[in-house]
């Protein structure tokens, strides 16, 4: 792909059905006009269909896969995911069709070297915010009040939680709010505030403190998903998204900011 290489993760993420129905209306809309994007999602129809067929009936282990996600976790941002993923990752782009792909994909677990990695404190929490983060896409339910006036979306919150999230609305600094809803999150409920970037969906969730993680900002890459936590006061915040961990990082500034004014 050429002219439309930089909507391959929102083709990649239709393909895969994790879009929500307002992106997807976009998405579906840009490839009835775009010959190339058309060509890309057959391609990936192509693949799926030689990996069915391929009978690969002796498949890598999990602890393969992690060894290979920690290796790019060092090269590309210093951190390591703590366990074996249990979901699959989108196939990477290659030329040469199918085959192509498929055989690219087998030699990059076949090549990957053994590693050692660092262990990420409560690793299983950061699995359920990506896991709700997935969830939110996935079963239409990303917004319980559905409108980017904060002065409706933080009162939505009295009485459903027993803190009171901060809500700020970035709209001219290119994170629109949507909304907001309740989240479940180490078996209690949180905040889930939802925000734009571009055709990417952040679900920032906020929760009371548990003092047990650092309140030093921290970001990291996870299973294709960036993540950025911090605390402020006593609530502590996770923000995750599809997007690149820098524009998170921007997120986080200007959401810390807006929030103290």
């Amino acid at each position: 792909m050429t002219s439309c290489t930089e909507r391959e993760p929102a083709l990649n993420a239709l393909f895969d059905g994790e879009l929500d129905s307002l992106n997807a209306s976009e998405v579906e809309a840009h490839i009835r006009t775009c010959p190339t994007c058309g060509a890309y999602i057959a391609f990936l129809s192509d693949v799926r269909e030689a990996m069915a067929s391929a009978m690969l009936d002796d498949a890598a282990p999990a602890a393969l896969r992690w060894r290979i996600e920690a290796q790019v976790a060092v090269s590309e941002e210093r951190r390591v995911p703590p366990k074996p993923p249990a979901t699959r990752r989108y196939l990477p782009w290659f030329g040469g069709g199918a085959v192509g792909a498929l055989a690219a994909s087998l030699a990059l677990m076949v090549s990957a070297p053994q590693l050692g990695a660092p262990q990420f404190s409560e690793p299983d929490l950061t699995d359920q915010l990506i896991a709700g983060h997935i969830r939110s896409l996935q079963a239409s339910h990303l917004t319980d009040v559905l409108t980017s006036d904060r002065h409706v979306v933080k009162p939505w919150f009295n009485g459903r939680l027993d803190f009171s999230p901060p809500v700020v609305d970035l709209a001219p600094q290119g994170f629109p709010l949507v909304g907001g809803r309740l989240d479940y999150i180490d078996d209690r409920p949180v905040a889930a505030l939802v925000y734009r970037r571009r055709l990417h969906t952040i679900n920032l969730f906020i929760r009371p403190s548990t003092g047990r993680l650092s309140s030093v900002p921290t970001t990291l890459r996870h299973r294709s998903y960036s993540l950025t936590h911090w605390v402020a006061g006593d609530l502590e915040y996770w923000a995750v998204s599809d997007i690149e961990g820098a524009d998170l990082v921007t997120f986080h500034q200007l959401f810390v900011e807006a929030a103290s004014s």
